[in-house]
């Protein structure tokens, strides 16, 4: 399946909101991400989408990755691809060109957390070259 990777504009918000409801049964609403769209775009993030035939079918979002104990890192925050376009090549092409960026930005690499129970992206990933490092607890405290 031949596919385009873009960057994401703000017009691509309903494709995005559809894929996080579809592939991570996200319930965000519509206007939110819109406006966190925006603001990620404006802060340099990188927001890309995959299209086949004009039609969004794939997101990835990342961003640095800075601390005070290690070398700086890229950081993919979602990686998602509609149902019916996976084990097209959409997700390894947006992976692919994150690392790139990554390269280019001078980061020693790409890090990324995925829900224990996403045993297919957790192969998928170790297809695509990534090792698991360590399992974890996450935590989170909402106000």
């Amino acid at each position: 399946m031949p596919f385009e990777i873009r960057r994401a504009e703000i017009t691509d918000s309903e494709a995005i909101w559809a894929l996080n409801t579809e592939a991570f049964g996200y319930t965000y609403p519509l206007d939110k991400t819109t406006m966190r769209l925006a603001q990620s775009l404006d802060r340099g993030d990188c927001v890309l989408v995959a299209c086949v035939e004009g039609v969004v079918r794939g997101y990835i979002h990342a961003s640095e990755y800075t601390t005070i104990y290690d070398d700086p890192l890229i950081n993919i925050l979602a990686l998602a691809i509609d149902k019916d376009a996976r084990r097209q090549g959409l997700g390894k092409g947006l992976l692919i060109t994150v690392e790139a960026w990554a390269q280019k930005l001078g980061c020693r690499g790409v890090r990324l957390v995925s829900g224990i129970d996403r045993t297919g992206a957790h192969a998928f990933y170790c297809h695509c070259g990534y090792a698991m490092r360590k399992d974890q607890k996450n935590f989170v405290k909402r106000f």
